[in-house]
């Protein structure tokens, strides 16, 4: 086994480092979520805390980690008679995003169960976290169905594993910590508010710890036996503090006045439910302890608040996490001080070896010593990106805005970026047909999950038993097999895998047009409006989402598919507007972009939703205007079309507007193959036969190719 990086020289992320070391103190406080950006010592700190933890008494040879003084009473390898237990380290237990069911709740013998009666289980990964630590690193990218059994364990404390009647429940109390980057996407609101608390994390922009990360992690990597034993002393000092700490857990008082603290902060930040309540409590109380204290105190409170809320106040996935700190002041020092108990102040925090570096220092940004319960301060944003090249004449129409001082024959000048209009809630737009993709909430597929629709012979491990269909298989050679008994006799072959039908989540690329006229009577804030409601809609349906854009001359990946829809929204508000409109150079990029995403993921099926006005006055790089060939209107209709030769589902939003309607945007909708929808229309109160609609014309170009 490879020598772990040690904790104590992970180089500064004080408040990864705390939030970890209070879990460790307290495991009630419910897990850490780590997100940040990558290369910030996340899974580093993370592998590191388990040489920190308490080792744990378990019954010998049980392999559900069962206490000796309080086994459960449904262990499978139970019952246990009393005795004696055996200390082994705490357990950190990885879950790899693609897991699989079985592999992280255990396998059961459904063969073995049906002919025999036998309840033969192989424990998975819940099994083996019990009483230690369940790691998932990018736990932002973990299939839907996963979470859900990760919601069901952390909530009853136990994992069930049912087959057909055949069930087997062993206990699985774990520390949950996950690790992710935002950019690849955020996750489900069930499984964030499971986080007991929350760190964001980013690489510090001061040259001398910086030069001390790589210096650590040069040392480490030449020798990592000698690199660990110098930072022996150090880490035993933080495993002794944190058995302190623990024994020191059950006197901490937790006075009224800090109830209130905590039960206002909650209310004036308007978070939901009460969980964040009792998190709150218990990583105050746990601060104490951690200092030495059994008096809970204010900046205890303020601390719990910044480590437990930012991750429970968010209203929507575009919303930035964290805490306006001013309010929270106002809020606690609306309590009177409580009169602490006279007790010694605790002893001085053990300081790492001396090595020549800053004291904080370490692997990507990790860092030595005892953090401190104030966090760094956050990096500033950086600014937005720098405006594109200068626009091109738009045509004159009905709605265009009038030339201004300085352009030449009509030119829309470009124009700064508006904001979005308020978003709205959407009705579902759907790909026809019958997919298998990842799973999610968008279209039809064949899934892990949902209802059953018939059986079929398994396609390796069986992992869904139609008890129906194995039936009926195995009872015709019951005689041939010689049964006796009562017992039905089955064999391999007989097992039927059920086949289910549930949801996937798609590939939604957004082709909006940004041109000059559809910046005319501020026509943008509305579609930005519509965009960014379609984006909150795939965010709630799992999907991946893209985004280009097309003006001037040419057209523009502005994010390529990812999971990340805020990025996709931060890109939307960013986006200028002016020029010509290369209709056709914006639907050869989705055509081009799809091309790549197939072969990168084959069974996510795209949707493209193209945001316009119609309009087509640029060849754009299809070829020069006014030669054969080159004509705007007719190289977007031939680009149309063989979108639709792809099979290609296609929705085109509608964003003209003004008394006069050329009617544009529902020619290329029937060049597409899909529908056209007005922007009132995108509502979900307006929106009815939509998905339909979408069906049936994908279903009829389909019969007629």
């Amino acid at each position: 086994m490879s020598t772990p990086y040690p904790f104590t020289a992970v180089v500064g992320q004080s408040d990864l480092r705390l939030a970890l070391l209070l879990n460790a103190v307290s495991p009630a406080v419910g897990g850490v979520l780590v997100r940040g950006e990558k290369g910030t010592a996340k899974s580093t700190a993370v592998r590191a805390l388990s040489a920190l933890l308490p080792q744990v008494d378990v019954v010998p040879g049980c392999r559900f980690s069962c206490a000796p003084g309080a086994p459960d009473p449904a262990c499978p390898d139970g019952p246990h008679e009393p005795g004696p237990g055996t200390a082994r380290p705490a357990r950190m237990v990885e879950l790899p995003v693609g897991a699989s069911e079985d592999r992280l709740v255990g396998a059961l013998d459904i063969e073995r169960a049906l002919a025999e009666g036998v309840k033969a289980f192989e424990p998975g990964l819940l099994a083996d976290a019990h009483r230690g630590i369940l790691y998932v690193d990018e736990v932002n990218l973990l299939h839907d169905h996963l979470i859900d059994l990760l919601l069901d364990a952390a909530a009853m404390g136990a994992s069930y594993v049912e087959r057909e009647g055949v069930s087997v429940r062993h206990a699985a109390r774990f520390l949950l910590v996950g690790t992710m980057n935002p950019e690849e996407g955020e996750l489900r609101p069930q499984l964030l508010d499971r986080f007991g608390l929350t760190v964001e994390v980013a690489a510090s922009r001061e040259p001398a710890q910086r030069v001390e990360v790589v210096r650590r992690r040069l040392a480490y990597e030449d020798d990592p036996a000698a690199f660990a034993g110098r930072w022996a002393g150090d880490e035993q000092d933080v495993r002794a503090r944190v058995v302190a700490a623990r024994a020191l857990l059950p006197q901490v008082r937790l006075g009224d006045t800090s109830l209130l603290r905590i039960a206002a902060t909650c209310a004036g930040f308007e978070v939901d439910g009460m969980r964040a309540d009792i998190v709150m409590a218990r990583t105050a109380t746990a601060l104490a302890a951690w200092a030495g204290r059994t008096d809970v105190r204010k900046e205890d409170v303020r601390q719990a608040a910044l480590l437990a809320l930012p991750h429970r106040r968010r209203r929507n996935p575009f919303d930035a996490p964290g805490l306006d700190e001013d309010k929270l002041d106002e809020i606690l020092d609306a309590f009177p001080d409580e009169e602490p108990e006279n007790e010694p102040d605790p002893d001085p925090e053990p300081e790492g070896p001396d090595d020549g570096g800053p004291q904080d220092g370490g692997p990507d940004g990790g860092g030595g010593g005892i953090p401190p319960q104030g966090g760094p301060e956050a990096p500033e944003a950086p600014g937005a990106p720098a405006p594109e090249d200068a626009p091109e004449t738009t045509p004159e129409a009905p709605d265009s805005p009038a030339p201004q001082p300085g352009s030449q024959d009509g030119a829309a000048p470009e124009q700064a970026a508006v904001r979005a209009a308020e978003p709205f809630r959407t009705k579902m737009l759907s790909v026809p047909g019958l997919g298998e993709g990842a799973s999610g909430r968008r279209s039809r597929a064949r899934t892990a999950h949902g209802r059953t629709t018939g059986a079929q012979r398994p396609r390796g491990q069986l992992t869904k038993l139609h008890l129906a269909a194995t039936v009926q298989a195995a009872a015709p050679h019951q005689k041939a097999r010689g049964r006796t008994g009562r017992g039905l006799v089955v064999r391999k072959d007989d097992l039927r895998q059920a086949t289910r039908e549930g949801r996937e989540g798609n590939l939604v690329l957004f082709v909006v047009d940004a041109s000059g006229s559809m910046a005319a009577r501020q026509r943008m804030s509305a579609v930005k409006g519509a965009v960014l409601s379609l984006l909150l809609d795939a965010y709630q349906r799992r999907d991946k989402v893209g985004l280009i854009t097309f003006r001037g001359s040419a057209a523009e990946l502005a994010l390529p598919p990812t999971s990340s829809v805020d990025a996709a929204a931060t890109r939307l508000e960013q986006l200028p507007t002016g020029g010509r409109t290369p209709l056709a150079a914006g639907l050869l990029k989705a055509h081009e972009v799809l091309r790549i995403e197939r072969l990168r993921d084959p069974s996510r099926r795209p949707l493209l939703v193209v945001v316009t006005d119609g309009r087509a006055t640029s060849a754009g790089s299809t070829g020069p205007a006014g030669t054969a060939g080159g004509d705007p209107r007719a190289l977007a209709g031939r680009s149309a079309r063989l979108l639709q030769a792809q099979g290609v589902a296609s929705v085109v939003v509608d964003c003209e507007s003004g008394p006069v309607r050329l009617g544009l945007a529902g020619v290329l909708a029937a060049d597409l193959g899909g529908p056209a929808v007005t922007l009132d229309g995108l509502r979900a109160d307006s929106l009815a036969g939509l998905v339909k609609n979408v069906r049936t014309a994908s279903d009829t170009h389909r019969r007629a190719a």
